[in-house]
């Protein structure tokens, strides 16, 4: 299974892309998607679908998974972040893939063991997953875990489901 992960951000969306072999992960592509068009909000956001639209095109996917967004104090930044996250689960969807969406929280719990683990901590724990990775920033290292993060809980909910039909 190939596994796209988003990290949704209006200036510089991550992304990372991985191959998942039973237990195995292996890297495959990552990188930021950055926004042009200064302070027009529509360009901007074309700009990050289209080069989405890319990387989807490119990498070819199975499945894709996406982080929520949290809510902050500063209303305006929160929906403007909502619409980078929405260019985020519209392009995956148009090709036609399902779409994991999990809480920072979970992500780094996932990937690290720690629900509040720092960006340094998930960056070091994807590179002792991803042995050899060089890592295009710190939105690629988060879209990276990400991607981890949903090829763990597809795993898990492939056994439940497994157990669930042998024991009927």
């Amino acid at each position: 299974m190939r596994v796209l992960g988003i990290d949704p951000g209006l200036r510089s969306l991550g992304w990372g892309v991985i191959d998942v072999d039973g237990p195995r992960l292996r890297h495959v592509a990552n990188g930021q998607c950055t926004s042009q068009g200064g302070d027009e909000l529509s360009v901007r956001l074309l700009a990050l679908y289209a080069q989405l639209t890319a990387v989807v095109r490119q990498y070819a996917p199975d499945a894709a998974a996406v982080e929520q967004t949290f809510v902050n104090k500063d209303g305006a930044a929160t929906l403007k972040l909502g619409q980078a996250r929405a260019i985020a689960l519209l392009v995956p969807a148009q090709a036609g893939l399902s779409v994991g969406e999990y809480a920072p929280n979970t992500v780094k719990k996932t990937v690290v063991g720690v629900g509040h683990a720092a960006k340094v901590q998930v960056d070091h724990m994807v590179r002792m997953q991803l042995p050899g990775v060089v890592i295009a920033g710190p939105h690629a290292a988060d879209a990276l875990a990400i991607a981890i993060c949903h090829a763990f809980h597809a795993q898990t909910a492939g056994r439940l489901a497994r157990a669930v039909s042998a024991a009927r």
